[in-house]
């Protein structure tokens, strides 16, 4: 069933279960408020923040919400990291087209003079520092890490230029135990660890998302009980299995989604495959 006669059949304003929907109907984790508030103060200072959990907990949909506070603050600049397994040369590259800088790969020494001058205006102009996110920064080579390190740093490490936010998996905090990254690790002044949700906040989450969207009476609670006690505490996979459920029930044309629906579809497709019987 296309999606746009999916939404008509439960009134729906959008699909809560895919990762594309509107920014008003994001879901704020616990905890996540007091850390962008701390963000956005950091903006005036300059340093470094880092978000870090397991895949599928929700840290790029946290980015992309600081994004939007963000980009609230006027005069603030954000930058977004689009390619974060760069190498050095392109590095410089994407940060020139970030930031509006036009930079030669060839000569670095020009582009790092080049994006501090631009920096330093901009802080002069409007006190404050330039925002740079980087999703997926597990993925960043230590030397870029470093080179934005050295970027930021100005009257010998007395004044920083940049507010830079880190964004990646579980690896990102352990790679700067390494000494080649401590120096950055050490300059680290704000932290969201987020960790596998309890039933109590995935069943939030649900009444949440399902109520931004226009059907806060799609799913019974038992339903969202089943849901949220087999999605090991996932967002990502609790919204696969709601996305499931979702398509299922509309192919039946059932009116609402129930707890039957969700166990007859997964002892379904639990349920082993008859062997063939074997030839005489």
């Amino acid at each position: 069933m296309k999606n746009k006669q999916l939404l008509a059949l439960y009134g729906l304003k959008w699909n809560p279960f895919h990762a594309n929907i509107p920014l008003d109907g994001l879901w704020s984790p616990p905890a996540l408020d007091s850390f962008l508030y701390r963000v956005e103060n950091l903006v005036m200072d300059g340093g470094y923040a880092l978000i870090s959990g397991e895949p599928g907990l929700g840290k790029s949909k946290s980015l992309q919400l600081l994004a939007h506070r963000l980009s609230n603050i006027e005069d603030v600049v954000v930058g977004v990291m689009q390619r974060p397994q760069s190498s050095l040369g392109d590095f410089y590259r994407e940060m020139g087209d970030v930031f509006g800088v036009k930079l030669s790969p060839a000569n670095r020494y020009g582009g790092f003079k080049a994006l501090r001058e631009r920096w330093q205006e901009h802080i002069q102009t409007t006190l404050f520092r330039p925002v740079l996110l980087v999703d997926e920064a597990q993925e960043v080579a230590s030397v870029c890490l470093n080179e934005i390190r050295l970027l930021g740093s100005a009257h010998f490490d007395s004044k920083c230029l940049l507010t830079t936010v880190l964004c990646g998996d579980t690896r990102l905090p352990e790679r700067f135990r390494a000494s080649s990254l401590v120096s950055l690790g050490s300059r680290i002044q704000h932290r969201l660890m987020i960790q596998p949700y309890d039933k109590d906040t995935l069943r939030s989450y649900l009444e949440t998302v399902l109520d931004k969207a226009g059907s806060s009476h799609l799913m019974t609670p038992a339903l969202i009980d089943a849901l949220v006690t087999h999605c090991s505490g996932n967002l990502r996979l609790l919204n696969n299995l709601a996305a499931e459920v979702l398509a299922e029930a509309a192919d039946r044309d059932l009116s609402q989604l129930d707890e039957k629906l969700f166990l007859e579809l997964y002892s379904r497709q639990l349920s082993p495959t008859p062997k063939r019987a074997r030839r005489s």
